[in-house]
């Protein structure tokens, strides 16, 4: 049988105080909706009905899915979660599982959906009900049970009595249910509670009431069915996703100084061996091989860094190949499309954008490579920069196997500096170099004796 998913996401979210939609707040790096819908495409969901609102139009924009398809229902009226499931009924495909979810419940993960969608499943006319056991469960609707256990019902908490606030089951609102028994059941919702809204927990009394019964399951996590309705609560929660992430990757074999102090925010893949210190940040899809060693507050988007490479403190690289054996900062800058091949040195503030370093190529200090082809033990001096823009359009340098480029020299491209060719100090190169040629281009120096130096006028 199909399964389809309604997420619910038309919240404006007013304590986030802010312009942004509530559920476009990011948490690791993606947008909450983004992590619900992800998980959807985890459990092989076939069609996802997102019921917007406030911001419609950039929530349709920013959220993607190349596993499902993603249907949009714009809720024009907030009047409670079982008016938004209503409004989603008319594009429900028949005879099919409906899983309930919520746009700023980001972290819920695969497996306990998956728990939740079999325990369906042994009662295809009832509902399954994701509940937890908070010790703190105010604000939260109480599951009510009979003297056998059996749920009841769900009385919220501004509808409870002084003895139902004692519990603490509460519901977390995730649900599965069939199509038919769903539309059946949100066609009888009525408003008469305090708050004036069509609750979908009503739905758990009617289920009840003809016999069909409500299983409940519990998240493997509890933060797993958080949600989110203000700035504090975003940030607690990403410190414990990101703590959840680095204890997920110590338990593969990465050691981390402090993994309080990591932010990942994409994927990152690692071999044995690798140390990670303080204050990185890991966007994208990061792969880091054997005995990587990653220096503190290393910034790394879309990287392959090969073994035994160390990239030392405040380097910044992104949409990258790096080798083995290679050393690389610290305050490096590394920038899309470049190919640092082993055993390359690159140092303190140096900036390469769209090279190739060849094997052993060093690059020590206070340069810019870009637009450039660096062969083998290349040594290129401080100061140097590949004067790669016209203005108009860039230009590539070619510097090859074993040339010597000395400080503070300028490579005007196109140019190419041949093999064993050397470049002394205060050298700018504007036509092209021979191979074991000598070149120099300094102005003839001067010296005037008994210089007198201005002085400052009174």
């Amino acid at each position: 049988m199909d399964i389809q998913s309604i997420i619910l996401a038309a919240g404006k979210g007013s304590r986030m105080k802010s312009q942004l939609p509530k559920v476009l707040h990011q948490l690791a790096g993606k947008s909450l909706v983004q992590h619900v819908i992800d998980t959807c495409s985890s459990l092989s969901v076939a069609h996802c009905h997102l019921v917007v609102g406030h911001g419609a139009d950039q929530v349709k924009q920013s959220v993607t899915s190349n596993r499902m398809q993603l249907h949009f229902v714009e809720q024009t009226e907030q009047l409670g979660t079982g008016h938004a499931v209503k409004v989603a009924l008319p594009s429900l495909k028949t005879d099919s599982l409906v899983l309930i979810l919520y746009g700023d419940v980001p972290l819920i993960h695969h497996d306990t959906l998956d728990d939740l969608i079999k325990l369906q499943q042994k009662n295809p006319q009832g509902i399954a009900l994701m509940t937890c056991f908070l010790d703190d469960p105010t604000g939260y609707g109480r599951i009510t049970r009979d003297d056998d256990g059996l749920v009841t019902g769900i009385v919220e908490h501004k509808d409870a009595t002084p003895e139902q606030h004692l519990i603490n089951e509460i519901n977390t609102g995730i649900m599965c249910c069939h199509s038919s028994q769903l539309k059946k059941w949100i066609a009888n919702l009525n408003n008469n509670n305090a708050q004036g809204e069509f609750y979908l927990t009503d739905i758990i009394a009617m289920a009840v009431a003809e016999g069909q019964g409500v299983a409940t399951a519990q998240p493997i996590n509890i933060y797993e069915t958080e949600g989110i309705n203000t700035l504090r609560q975003l940030a607690d929660l990403e410190r414990i996703w990101q703590r959840e992430m680095a204890n997920q990757l110590m338990d593969a074999g990465v050691t981390f100084r402090d993994p309080n102090r990591f932010d990942l925010r994409g994927s990152l893949t690692c071999e044995a061996g690798v140390v990670i210190d303080i204050n990185c940040v890991v966007e994208g899809n990061v792969q880091l091989k054997q005995d990587v060693h990653i220096g503190p507050n290393v910034y790394l988007k879309n990287v392959t860094i090969g073994e035994n490479s160390v990239i030392k403190a405040n380097t910044f690289i992104e949409n990258s190949q790096i080798a083995d054996h290679c050393d690389i900062g610290p305050f490096a800058r590394i920038r899309p499309e470049a190919q640092i091949k082993s055993n390359v040195h690159i140092g303190n503030f140096v900036e390469v954008k769209k090279s190739i370093l060849s094997e052993g190529a060093k690059v020590g200090h206070l340069s810019y490579v870009g637009d450039s082809e660096v062969g083998k033990n290349v040594n290129i001096g401080a100061g140097t920069i590949t004067c790669n823009y016209d203005g108009a359009n860039k230009h590539k340098t070619i510097i090859e196997d074993d040339a010597f480029i000395g400080s503070d020299t300028q490579l005007v491209a196109p140019v190419t500096v041949g093999k064993g060719a050397t470049v002394a100090a205060g050298t700018t190169v504007s036509a092209d170099v021979s191979p074991g040629a000598l070149c120099i281009s300094r102005v003839r120096q001067k010296q005037i004796e008994h210089w007198q130096r201005p002085t400052k006028k009174k």
